[in-house]
């Protein structure tokens, strides 16, 4: 395991926080402004072993089960002071097969897309079908694709219960009315 220096920043505030032992992994929920989204942290508990905690971690992850740790409307906010190293992730991915895979296919063909219900220009179809997603978590909040936090996280000495994310752990940006997942990953090297 290789371990390297990483300047954290710190916040003390009201969080709602979860443990949950049959997984050995600690939920935390930062609220964007509105409460309408918001990032959560999985934290795997460290091991004694040479892993992370995380490879056991993501063999437990499912929709359901990430639907439940991220279910915080029975946990109330507390006192909590939460360190993270800044961290940015970009991600692009070309949709095409998985747009094939689920059977729009004559979209992609010029002789054979069809859309007549959308423009009356002949031969328009779909070359290209990209998604790119990001995540940034620094001084100023967190900003994903068009959601940006206004929550402000400044340098301080840890004061309070403390919720260290100093290893690997894995996030995701929730829409809270909808429980729509729209943003999953990892953090490993900041």
């Amino acid at each position: 395991r290789e371990h390297r220096d990483v300047l954290m920043m710190c916040q003390t505030g009201k969080y709602k926080l979860s443990w949950r032992q049959e997984q050995q992994v600690t939920v935390l929920e930062l609220l964007y402004a509105g409460e309408e989204f918001s990032m959560f942290i999985l934290l795997p508990e460290n091991t004694c072993d040479e892993s992370t905690g995380l490879e056991q971690l993501e063999s437990a992850v499912t929709y359901e089960k990430l639907a439940e740790w991220t279910d915080m409307k029975n946990l109330y906010p507390q006192k909590i002071t939460v360190c993270l190293s800044r961290f940015k992730m970009e991600e692009s991915c070309d949709l095409i097969p998985v747009l094939q895979a689920l059977g729009t296919r004559n979209a992609f063909i010029l002789e054979q897309a069809d859309f007549s219900g959308l423009s009356r220009e002949p031969g328009l179809f779909l070359s290209k079908a990209i998604h790119k997603s990001f995540v940034e978590v620094n001084e100023e909040g967190t900003e994903a694709a068009a959601a940006t936090g206004i929550t402000r996280i400044i340098l301080c000495s840890c004061t309070s219960y403390v919720f260290r994310a100093d290893h690997p752990f894995l996030y995701l940006i929730k829409h809270n009315p909808s429980n729509n997942i729209l943003i999953f990953g990892q953090c490993c090297s900041p």
